[in-house]
């Protein structure tokens, strides 16, 4: 039981991608006057932009690949930093090595996003961009955010690869920043099995972002084009099939999106009053997808128990989101033996020295030892929701789940 869109394919899915093998055209591109082309990728792109309110969208074949050309469009690359949360899908830290930039790791705070305070504490001569990770649904502190990056001349990446659907006082989530990276993996609010979306208001960008994406080509050619491209590209398309599964996923978002947040409002209102018991702080409760509900205990040691007994872990154990877990970004590994971009002249020639190790980020070690994740329509043994409800459950699911997980928690917390 993965992510809500999942669990929600339908007839509505299953009818675009028989629009598109009926009709034999696989490829994103195609002629208008074609009537084999029925241009999924195209609409897809119009509807996430128009949904999102932003000018442009570039459909790439994964939520990484939708980083790492937001990085490339931003001309992110060596000498760079870009200050990124210790708690984060690795693919946020992976993006920014290959785009040869070093990322700082920077502690979050109880949202579990990015802590503004300790954000401006880290910015050098050599920091470029902030990337805000609105983790498990819940938008990061943007307000704090665009005001550190205005405020010294940085750029501002969104990542809501966990997130898409989500809203920041009235904004959506990837319109804010300068880039936004979305993806839609398995385990994420709407899927196509992978698959992955830039969005940005600005137009070079786009261009640059679609050039990266296509082989250095211009947004939307038609057919074979030579000599009109515009940097070196390589090829992160998206398919049709993709494309078609996406529109028909996206017209449930809304639905989907009301229905989580209902049973989040129900299952924390039947746990609230428990002595001791916090919960992740929430920046917009009218904005955050609901995804997962989020408790904070006392200690570490509770929490241990507490999650054994749900069959569960805590989030410090949940792998290549804690940077704890992440050995090859403590180690520094790269593909190549030279070390690059932790070598990189460009970098080094600046005064650039970066190291990474275990227990570097005691505020986040702190919370993500005593925090645990319920589900609420994100079953994902990578981020510890392995207990909890689906986006297929009711109301008396919730109340059977909760009364579970009150005697657990209560039997630990009184003893």
């Amino acid at each position: 039981m993965p992510g809500p869109g999942k669990e929600l394919i339908g007839q509505e899915e299953i009818d675009e991608v028989l629009d598109v093998l009926q009709h034999g055209h696989l490829s994103r591109y195609g002629k208008e006057d074609d009537p084999r082309f029925k241009a999924k990728v195209y609409t897809l792109e119009g509807q996430i932009a128009e949904r999102l309110g932003v000018g442009y969208a570039v459909a790439v074949n994964s939520g990484t690949t939708a980083l790492w050309v937001s990085l490339g469009a931003l001309g992110i690359g060596p000498g760079d930093e870009v200050i990124v949360p210790g708690y984060t899908f690795v693919a946020s830290i992976s993006a920014i090595i290959y785009a040869r930039a070093i990322p700082v790791l920077a502690e979050v705070d109880e949202t579990l996003n990015l802590d503004p305070a300790d954000v401006e504490s880290r910015i050098t001569p050599r920091t470029r961009a902030i990337m805000a990770v609105h983790m498990l649904g819940n938008p990061a502190r943007m307000d704090e955010l665009q005001a550190i990056a205005k405020r010294h001349g940085l750029l501002l990446i969104e990542d809501l690869a966990q997130a898409f659907g989500g809203s920041y006082k009235g904004r959506a989530l990837g319109s804010i920043g300068d880039i936004g990276a979305m993806s839609f993996n398995v385990f994420k609010v709407i899927t196509c099995g992978d698959g992955g979306m830039v969005v940005t208001d600005d137009k070079d960008l786009y261009k640059r972002s679609f050039a990266i994406h296509d082989q250095g080509h211009n947004p939307n050619r038609m057919g074979v084009e030579v000599s009109k491209r515009s940097i070196v590209g390589l090829d992160f398309r998206m398919t049709e099939l993709q494309g078609a599964v996406l529109l028909g996923q996206l017209r449930k978002v809304d639905r989907m999106l009301a229905h989580m947040r209902a049973l989040k409002k129900h299952y924390k209102n039947l746990v609230v009053d428990i002595p001791d018991l916090k919960f992740r702080h929430i920046t917009d409760t009218e904005g955050e997808c609901a995804t997962l509900l989020t408790l904070l205990l006392p200690t570490a040691a509770i929490a241990e128990k507490i999650a054994a007994d749900l069959n569960s872990k805590v989030i410090a154990r949940s792998g290549w989101h804690v940077y704890n877990n992440m050995e090859q970004i403590l180690n520094q590994c790269t593909t190549t033996p030279e070390g690059c971009p932790y070598t990189c002249p460009y970098y080094t020639s600046k005064g650039g020295q970066v190291r990474y190790q275990a227990g570097m980020l005691p505020q986040t070690d702190d919370l993500l030892s005593r925090a645990i994740n319920i589900s609420i329509g994100v079953s994902d043994p990578g981020l510890g929701s392995a207990f909890g409800v689906t986006v297929l459950d009711d109301l008396q699911a919730v109340e059977n789940s909760a009364g579970i997980l009150r005697a657990v928690i209560e039997r630990h917390l009184n003893r």
